[in-house]
């Protein structure tokens, strides 16, 4: 114990590693879906989804003992959906390129990020952006988590005429998600340590009960060989050669640099990890994790690692340092040969966990200064642009754009650091490289 609390700086955290532990199986737990979901995805590229599996756990795992000893931070790193669907659907599937190519892109990419970093330019921009939209940025990311959780337990669903719409309560996965709401709230209200983890694991019960949720054939499986795809990004750095892989290489680059970057303020936000002047201690180490971690998840053969968001579910049961990382590692190692019992814990059970977090993040709200229609206005697109683009980063754009744009009408644009005007223009330039 006291050699963790060495490491880890337990005390000085105000936490334990029975916290830590419960902390990390809570992430885990929200965040295990990415085992089956990300392989589906690229399976789509070409990839064999038995070699996704493991690579996906496998890199998640070494992304999240990176960040944990870096960093010193309660945050997992994982395979970002955004940049997967990217890789999958638009570089292979639209493209034509081949997911070999695709990796080798992920893998130039990453390595652009490291030096990015390296030469602290990530820390500038972190710093340079106003705390008001820091607070709306952790507000934005819990609306969207909430939203995904909504999505998932299929109460909000498509609707042709309004976008969405209310889920049909005839649905079965509807009732599994209500059944879970409704007790990890009543649990919540009651300060029931742990509150979040045990309606997940009633939930899922619940949902075994009533015939929804299948029961395993099998508690253990051999992980399939990632032999198909370990390496494949070195092999193929020769095909970088078009512009068109130039641009792909840009675009992984923009979309994972400020996917991170609105995370890692988002999440250390929620964790009261920044100071009284709105400083984030160890960002330079957060970024150079997660940048590494991008090299090592190229290298083994998946879309982009990033900073998971589903981390705040742990982070909101206590989860205060690095070690809460280790053990999410651990049990994504552990996966490997446990992987059909996970299939008892399916979207409709981990989504009530999503809104409740969602909620917390939320509060953040009240500490932005309203009153201000320059402040406020760019926080509002923040705030909104996240959850209805259905993406960190274009939320987070849409509010650098703006803000410049009230600070310099309203005669205050001397408060407006140089780096918030360079983001501007970067910002503008993210959206005509990602939207054209």
């Amino acid at each position: 114990m006291q050699t963790l609390d060495k490491v880890f700086h337990l005390q000085d955290a105000h936490t334990t590693v029975k916290r830590e532990l419960i902390a990390a199986l809570t992430t885990f737990v929200s965040l295990s879906y990415i085992l089956f979901v990300n392989p589906n995805i690229l399976h789509a590229a070409g990839i064999p989804s038995g070699a996704a599996f493991t690579v996906t756990a496998i890199a998640t795992a070494i992304g999240c003992f990176i960040m944990g000893l870096v960093a010193n931070y309660p945050i997992a790193l994982a395979p970002t959906l955004g940049s997967a669907a990217f890789f999958a659907y638009n570089v292979c599937g639209n493209m034509h390129i081949n997911w070999q190519t695709a990796l080798a892109a992920v893998l130039v990419a990453s390595i652009l990020f490291v030096l990015i970093t390296t030469l602290h330019l990530r820390e500038l921009v972190v710093d340079a952006i106003p705390q008001d939209l820091k607070y709306a940025i952790s507000a934005g990311i819990g609306l969207f988590i909430a939203f995904i959780g909504l999505q998932n337990g299929k109460l909000i669903v498509n609707s042709s005429s309004s976008l969405v719409t209310l889920g049909k309560f005839s649905s079965p996965a509807v009732w599994i998600t209500l059944f879970g709401l409704v007790l990890t709230v009543i649990l919540m209200a009651m300060n029931v340590p742990g509150s979040i983890f045990i309606g997940m694991i009633v939930t899922a019960i619940f949902g075994i009960c009533i015939g929804q949720i299948p029961l395993p054939h099998t508690f253990i499986s051999t992980p399939p060989s990632m032999g198909p795809t370990f390496g494949q990004a070195i092999f193929h750095l020769k095909d970088i050669n078009t512009p068109q892989l130039f641009i792909v290489v840009l675009t992984f680059l923009l979309v994972t640099f400020f996917d991170t970057a609105g995370t890692l303020i988002g999440m250390t936000e929620q964790a009261g990890l920044v100071d009284e002047n709105g400083k984030i201690p160890r960002i330079g180490r957060a970024f150079a994790a997660d940048s590494t971690a991008m090299i090592e998840g190229a290298i083994c053969g998946t879309a982009p690692l990033g900073t998971s968001v589903e981390s705040s579910a742990g982070i909101a049961m206590g989860g205060r340092t690095g070690l809460t990382a280790i053990f999410i590692g651990i049990f994504f190692l552990i996966s490997m040969i446990f992987s059909p019992l996970l299939t008892v814990i399916p979207t409709t059970v981990t989504a009530p966990a999503l809104i409740i977090v969602g909620v917390l993040m939320a509060s953040n709200l009240k500490k932005i200064d309203w009153e201000k229609f320059e402040i406020a206005f760019p926080a509002f697109l923040i705030v909104v642009g996240m959850p209805l683009t259905y993406s960190i980063s274009d939320g987070l754009a849409l509010g650098m754009i703006a803000y410049p744009i009230t600070m310099i009408a309203t005669k205050r644009y001397k408060e407006v650091s140089i780096m918030m005007y360079i983001l501007f223009f970067i910002f503008i330039g993210f959206f005509l490289i990602t939207n054209l």
